[in-house]
């Protein structure tokens, strides 16, 4: 599985910067849908295109492996069920 770091990458330019940096600035900036971004952000397994990584590399200034990485499948525990239960 992908897992896209763009929260990790918004919370530490914003670090940086000193000042809070919202998706439609991204969005403005790099010619990427707010929705897509947000998406890329928070849904688990979301499938965009390599374009918008180059875009998203371009943005933050790094390299492709700042933005993705890869987590072998076995590494992955699986989600909770909504109402499900541990035991």
């Amino acid at each position: 599985m992908l897992r896209y770091r763009l929260r990790e990458m918004i919370i530490d330019r914003e670090f940086k910067e000193g000042r809070r940096i919202p998706l439609e600035e991204i969005s403005r900036v790099t010619d990427i849908h707010r929705t897509t971004l947000s998406r890329i952000a928070g849904q688990r397994g979301y499938n965009t295109t390599t374009d918008n990584f180059d875009k998203l590399c371009r943005y933050f200034d790094c390299p492709i492996e700042r933005l993705i990485e890869y987590i072998p499948d076995e590494q992955m525990t699986p989600e909770k069920e909504p109402g499900s239960t541990s035991s």
